[in-house]
């Protein structure tokens, strides 16, 4: 297991901090947000710089996150691949392995034939992009999108048929919308689970609009989800690469972020030992 700080987690953190942080509380990688990333590269930061500190720590990059809105077209899909190119290449550099990629809801008015032709397609082309730096894409689906199943994902991947393409296991994303359980996840071939987000949450309620900065305000353990049984499921897969401790709240946000970090690492400890 590679035990990685989620940089949701310490959300106003910036990334040689989040890193120091991580080396100083027992984490084994990182997870970056790319738009904290690319913030430090605009602002005099350099890839080379940065792998050198994590070297000195002793951490990998166990995954960029995320490449946004995969499922645009016309001129905007010209931007997002030329963002998959600019990201690509700054996960070689930080010998990363993953990129996370997702869809919003720019196809939510459309049948589902065009959903799966549109990401299939476009999932394609930023594999083959990807392929270039030596790459791999974790798929995530969002609940409260159109593409937001287990089983749409498989179809997309197996489609596509990249040996880069896979799938991060979200525990909220995937629960929250009722359509998949622990026992569908242990049957998933651990070679397509290229990363895991252990965290928790519950749904919205009635009338309640969808807001992951309220659903998913829970550690693992203060929410519906069934922690431990999804996370047995992932373990019994055989997947030892990438658990990412990730922390949507506002609330502990506010705490002192090295505490928070020791949280929930120990947390993630905790289910999965």
């Amino acid at each position: 297991m590679i035990k990685t700080l989620h940089g949701i987690s310490t959300n106003y953190c910036n990334v040689l901090t989040e890193a120091r942080i991580a080396r100083d509380t027992g984490y084994d990688a990182m997870e970056f947000l790319h738009n904290k990333l690319l913030r430090y590269l605009d602002n005099g930061g350099t890839t080379k710089k940065l792998k050198q500190v994590l070297d000195d720590y002793g951490l990998q990059t166990g995954c960029i996150n995320a490449l946004i809105g995969i499922e645009k077209r016309g001129d905007e899909k010209k931007v997002m691949l030329a963002e998959a190119e600019r990201l690509s290449q700054v996960a070689e550099d930080l010998n990363c392995r993953n990129i996370q990629f997702l869809a919003l809801h720019g196809l939510d008015a459309e049948p589902e034939n065009v959903i799966m032709d549109v990401m299939s397609e476009n999932i394609s082309e930023i594999a083959d992009i990807g392929a270039k730096h030596g790459v791999r894409f974790q798929l995530e689906v969002i609940a409260h999108t159109k593409f937001n199943t287990l089983k749409q994902a498989l179809e997309v991947i197996k489609r596509v048929d990249k040996k880069n393409v896979g799938m991060v296991i979200d525990f909220w994303h995937l629960w929250v919308t009722g359509e998949s359980k622990p026992e569908d996840i242990a049957k998933l071939d651990k070679d397509m689970i290229y990363g895991v987000h252990f965290c928790d949450g519950r749904r919205p309620c009635e009338g309640e609009a969808w807001d992951e900065t309220v659903q998913r305000a829970y550690l693992p353990g203060e929410g519906d989800i069934d922690v431990k049984a999804w996370a047995d499921a992932v373990k019994s897969t055989g997947f030892d690469g990438v658990w990412s401790a990730e922390l949507f709240s506002p609330e502990r946000w506010e705490y002192d972020l090295f505490d928070i970090a020791k949280i929930c690492l120990d947390n993630l400890v905790s289910y999965t030992s």
